[in-house]
Order: structure tokens, then C-alpha cells, then sequence
């Protein structure tokens, strides 16, 4: 059995800009688990443990979808948690996506695993990348240092937006030390590869 989840991975100069986030927010909030750089990602749909006929499933329901969208572009728009102000569970970076066609992979990507008998998403797609998960819940100083976290990470309107070419069918591994992932399968978007197959 796999644990798999389909995702859009960073490019180098999101992840350097996330890493100093990340650096800062250690220091300030040093009981969140903070997730490495290198592991961030957009979740687009989180399969669970599966089987290899199953895993062969979900790898051609991604790439039935990636023929569906060309490759775009989002950007970063600030720090944000979800949960209640007093306990909140995570700290994400949220996420703009002009053109609209992250959601609309995410919606082929739902359809096509659909068809093939997953079972559809039960929560509504909210693009964003988890930064740290938060124990609730937090004490006095830790509120504060997580409101001036929120306050000083800007996102620089120098940053470049991240442009998509691919969506990753990804294996999560659970350990002590936190999830290590790794990409088990690319799908191009929209490209001549996976419009032949």
C-alpha cells in the first residue's frame, strides 16, 4: 500500500522565499512542526493508502486531467491559519490563481478520479501551501509571537509568480521526524506526451 496524493511542487526561488518564512517562524514558534522547503506543495486531491492497482488508477486519472489544462501561473499573498484564533491548527501561505486553472485541474483532476471510483473530495478546494501544524492550544506568547509572524512575513512584489508545466502523483512516508515525500509519477500539462497516450 501507497499513501498518495496528487500535488504541484515548487520551483526553486518559492521554495528560498518559504525557507526564510520558515526559518523566521522556527524561531519564533519553535513547538510548531514546521514542514522543510523542499516538502512544500499544492495538495489537489489526498488519496490515502493505496494499492498498486489503484495507485496505476489515480496516475491515469492525472494524466487524463493534465491534458485537459495548458500551463499557468500563481502567486504568493500572505501568511494565514486555519482554525480558531486562539487554538489555530495550521499556518499556511495562501495562494492567487488569476487565471483560474488551478482550480480548474483540481476539478478534472476530482472528475477523473471520480470516474475511476474514488470516492470525490470532502472538503472545498482552498489552494494554499501548510508552512506548520500548530498544537492547541497555544499559550499568551505563543499567540503573540504567531501575530507578529503574521505581521512580518510580506510577499514581495518581487517575487516571480511559480508557472505549473506539471502535475506530480506523490508518495507521503510517516515518520517520527515528520512525512517525507517523493514524487512517484509527472504528468506534463497539456503536452504532446500525455495527449498521445
Amino acid at each position: 500500500m501507497t499513501r498518495t496524493f496528487l500535488a504541484l511542487n515548487l520551483g526553486p526561488e518559492l521554495q528560498a522565499f518559504l525557507g526564510r518564512a520558515i526559518a523566521r517562524g522556527t524561531h519564533l514558534l519553535p513547538a510548531a512542526r514546521w514542514v522543510e522547503p523542499t516538502s512544500l506543495h499544492v495538495t489537489l486531491a489526498f488519496l490515502g493508502e493505496l494499492s498498486d492497482e489503484q495507485l496505476a488508477q489515480a496516475i491515469e486519472a492525472g494524466e487524463a486531467a493534465a491534458r485537459q489544462v495548458p500551463p499557468f501561473s500563481y502567486r504568493l499573498t500572505g501568511l494565514g491559519t486555519f482554525g480558531p484564533a486562539r487554538a489555530p491548527r495550521v499556518i499556511w501561505m495562501g495562494i492567487e490563481d488569476p487565471s483560474g486553472q488551478m482550480l480548474t485541474l483540481q476539478q478534472a483532476l476530482v472528475r477523473e478520479l471520480q470516474a475511476r471510483g474514488f470516492p470525490p473530495e470532502a472538503r472545498p478546494f482552498s489552494p494554499h501551501l501548510t508552512l506548520a501544524r500548530l498544537k492547541a492550544p497555544l499559550s499568551r506568547e505563543e499567540q503573540q509571537a504567531l501575530q507578529r509572524l503574521l505581521y512580518e512575513i510580506r510577499v514581495p512584489t518581487s517575487l516571480p509568480e511559480q508557472t505549473v508545466e506539471s502535475l506530480d502523483v506523490m508518495k507521503s512516508e510517516l515518520s517520527r521526524a515528520g512525512a517525507r515525500y517523493s514524487c512517484l509519477h509527472r504528468v506534463h500539462l497539456a503536452s504532446p506526451e500525455s495527449n498521445s497516450s
